[in-house]
């Protein structure tokens, strides 16, 4: 068994000349136990909400020869206070010469495109390119469909199966399934 802590007060640079891996995390234990791990820890003295703890960035060089960060991994404490502690985690993207975060995890939600950019999303499913299909640009959820027709929920077949099915299991005398229809105007008129 061998245990080091490497001190320094330098950062350290790993360099090759090819396309080996620069570093390698190898574990030969055969127990049920994680292995090999990887530990960001910030050790602060003073902790505190906001303070940023980790991050990896993608850089390369653009085609002026500028190092840009493509994409960046960061980790935030959202609280620090002891016993409700709260992490939350940002992917950042270059979208356009802008670093937007396009994946937010907080305590309290998880958010896509959470910069407001024209970035759809797009789930497929065995048979379906569009199966869920949020149009950032038309500001449109569409299921089946990556068309933007008029409505701000749109749902397409390509055959004669139902569109929309809703189904209640309830099994006393109330009714159900129920679908309301509700016009919350501020000035509703004849």
């Amino acid at each position: 068994t061998f245990n080091s802590t490497i001190t320094s007060t330098a950062s350290t640079t790993i360099t090759v000349a090819d396309n080996s891996d620069n570093l390698t995390l190898k574990s030969t234990d055969a127990d049920a136990n994680a292995g090999p791990n990887l530990i960001l820890q910030r050790d602060s003295g003073s902790p505190a909400d906001g303070d940023a703890i980790g991050r990896i960035d993608f850089d390369a060089d653009n085609d002026a020869g500028e190092v840009t960060s493509f994409f960046s991994i960061r980790a935030e404490i959202e609280d620090a206070s002891d016993g409700t502690e709260d992490g939350q985690m940002k992917i950042d993207q270059m979208i356009a010469g802008t670093a937007v975060t396009a994946l937010r995890f907080k305590s309290s939600e998880t958010v896509f495109n959470d910069d407001s950019k024209d970035v759809d999303f797009r789930v497929e499913s065995n048979a379906n390119t569009h199966m869920l299909f949020v149009d950032g640009n038309n500001d449109h959820v569409n299921m089946g469909t990556s068309t933007a027709y008029a409505g701000k929920l749109n749902i397409e077949t390509d055959d004669n199966s139902f569109n929309l099915f809703l189904v209640s299991t309830d099994a006393d005398a109330n009714a159900g399934p129920n679908m309301k229809f509700y016009r919350n105007s501020g000035s509703p008129a004849d």
